[in-house]
């Protein structure tokens, strides 16, 4: 009996231990992911910097949806991140590799929509594009003019692909396989792009899929890192070149550059937050409960971050370009993060 309540002690005293050491190794917000959500989070953390004098601005980091969710699933404790911003949601397999490293409570918060545009330089005349046309731009095999038999992509320019575009050379600079802008993107463009042949409705599923989503690699399609803004100075630098990118980025560079038309719908906020602009998808953060009262500040800041003032139809956030959910599940979602409640498996 002695020796169980000396191990529940000793038990006791390191988990206190721990949790001490925990406040005194980091004592601010961990934040990792998106590039997207990046610009959001950071304008967030900053407000709740300002507005919190007893806790520490938030360290944002933009590693990409795909690296964050590597990161935030690592495993509970200091050396991992609090929160993960995604453009896309989570996966299956990015759930299971967080459970098997211990983390087994996640809070998901939609904080609102995204469009996805394609944009070039306003040195140049935009192109009315469909999602038809950037699909047989940037599939890596496509059916062969006449014949319909899938073939190596052999488009040059834009004109080769539609004949009412311009004789301009394809080229098209975009996120990694990292990004979840790309992920949105295959799902959104490239999946939906090549539904209408027959060459690939003749294809079994998986065989179907390789087809849709693989985009060729013979430098037509430059993939720019996760720094969209990278894209953006390209474009300015290169007028012949199309970006492809979340909508804040165009927003707060109109001065530069402008969103190409997809299926005849301009990239705008009213358009996107409408649901007739077909290339948008949510945006989420996702937080580790483990660390909610381990970590100083991680309420606050997603009760900062989930406010009217930050997320609602005149909040902060739509004036650099995030696209507030509709007013009743933008109140459930707050609700559901004040309230920290977790995902289900």
């Amino acid at each position: 009996m002695l020796k169980q309540k000396l191990a529940l002690a000793v038990a006791a005293t390191l988990t206190l231990a721990g949790t001490a050491y925990a406040q005194s190794a980091r004592d601010y917000i961990s934040v990792v992911g998106s590039s997207t959500v990046y610009p959001f989070t950071t304008t967030v953390a900053e407000q709740f910097g300002k507005a919190n004098a007893n806790f520490k601005t938030p360290k944002v980091e933009s590693t990409g949806t795909g690296g964050g969710f590597k990161l935030f699933c690592g495993g509970v404790g200091v050396q991992y991140p609090d929160v993960s911003n995604a453009s896309r949601a989570i996966k299956k397999s990015e759930i299971e590799s967080c459970a098997k490293n211990g983390v087994k409570e996640i809070v998901e918060i939609n904080i609102g929509f995204d469009g996805i545009v394609v944009a070039s330089s306003k040195k140049t005349k935009a192109m009315p594009l469909t999602i038809k046309d950037i699909w047989l731009a940037l599939a890596k095999e496509v059916p062969e003019p006449g014949t319909g038999k899938l073939v190596t992509n052999p488009f040059k320019t834009w004109q080769d692909v539609n004949p009412t575009l311009p004789a301009q050379k394809i080229e098209v600079l975009g996120p990694p396989p990292t990004s979840g802008t790309r992920d949105a993107f295959v799902e959104l463009v490239m999946d939906v792009g090549c539904e209408e042949f027959e060459a690939v409705k003749a294809l079994d599923k998986k065989q179907a899929k390789g087809v849709c989503q693989t985009v060729r690699e013979d430098g037509v399609f430059i993939e720019a890192g996760e720094n969209d803004n990278l894209i953006v100075q390209k474009l300015v630098a290169n007028p012949n070149a199309l970006g492809i990118f979340g909508f804040s980025f165009l927003e707060e560079n109109l001065d530069k550059i402008q969103g190409e038309t997809i299926n005849g719908v301009v990239p705008n906020f009213e358009n996107i937050a409408s649901g007739k602009y077909p290339v948008s998808r949510p945006l989420f953060i996702y937080v580790k409960k483990a660390h909610v009262g381990v970590i100083p500040g991680i309420k606050e800041f997603i009760t900062e971050f989930t406010s009217e003032k930050a997320t609602g139809n005149e909040g902060y956030l739509a004036n650099k370009g995030l696209i507030p959910l509709p007013d009743a599940k933008r109140k459930q979602v707050a609700a559901d993060a004040k309230n920290l409640k977790t995902m289900t498996p």
